[in-house]
């Protein structure tokens, strides 16, 4: 293959090199922007445009992911009794895990973020959007095979859905409920999509609270070998 040739399935990378105090100028506001980002459970009523969703969505799906599979499928739900019939069933089984189900670890650390089972997120925030994982996919012949590496390409997308939430100014909250079955039933979703975050979306209420935490120092979540 001569030189400029390009195999074929493949296209060339566009890159754009910067100065690199641009660099450090760019990394030092995300991290500001980011360091910022708190997670709160009060909701806002406030309507947010179904297209700031979409973008949130697209942005998440230029995450990379195993063999490019993108095994995911975020479901953003708006309609008022969709989501109280999810709040109803998130609760119901939030209250059997809070009394029954809990290991006594897991309450220590829960207990000072004062959390319950009882979700107003749900309906409070004017939109939710459930990710959901693909164990499966199907192949060109109508078999399904697994999907590799799907639990660490969907956490990439979120993460990057989060960030392209808090970027635009909005906030989210990462529910898990336990467990979450129910909503793929709810949701309509083929039996090889499994929820992995319940996440509403939207402007925080005019009193919401916050619990006082600190982050872990740089320190503390990494070590450099140079």
């Amino acid at each position: 293959m001569g030189e400029g040739d390009i195999e074929p399935g493949f296209v060339p990378l566009v890159f754009h090199e910067l100065p690199e105090d641009e660099m450090r100028e760019r990394a030092q506001g995300f991290h500001d922007l980011m360091g910022a980002r708190r997670t709160t459970r009060h909701f806002s009523k406030r309507d947010v445009s179904r297209d700031l969703i979409e973008l949130a969505v697209k942005t998440a799906s230029t995450a990379p992911s195993g063999a490019h599979l993108q095994p995911w499928t975020f479901v953003a739900v708006s309609n008022p009794e969709l989501k109280a019939r999810i709040r109803e069933a998130a609760e119901v089984e939030e209250k059997k895990f809070y009394e029954e189900r809990m290991p006594e670890a897991w309450e220590e650390v829960l207990t000072p973020l004062g959390t319950d089972y009882v979700k107003e997120h749900v309906t409070d925030a004017p939109w939710i959007v459930v990710l959901f994982r693909h164990s499966q996919r199907e192949r060109p012949g109508g078999e399904m095979s697994p999907a590799y590496y799907a639990q660490e390409s969907c956490g990439i997308a979120a993460g990057l859905f989060i960030a392209a939430v808090h970027n635009m100014g909005l906030t989210t909250l990462t529910h898990t409920p336990s467990p979450m079955g129910f909503l793929r039933e709810i949701l309509w979703r083929p039996d090889h999509e499994h929820a992995m975050l319940l996440m509403p979306v939207g402007y925080p209420a005019e009193d919401a609270k916050v619990p006082g935490l600190k982050r872990k120092s740089l320190d503390e979540v990494s070590k450099f070998f140079e």
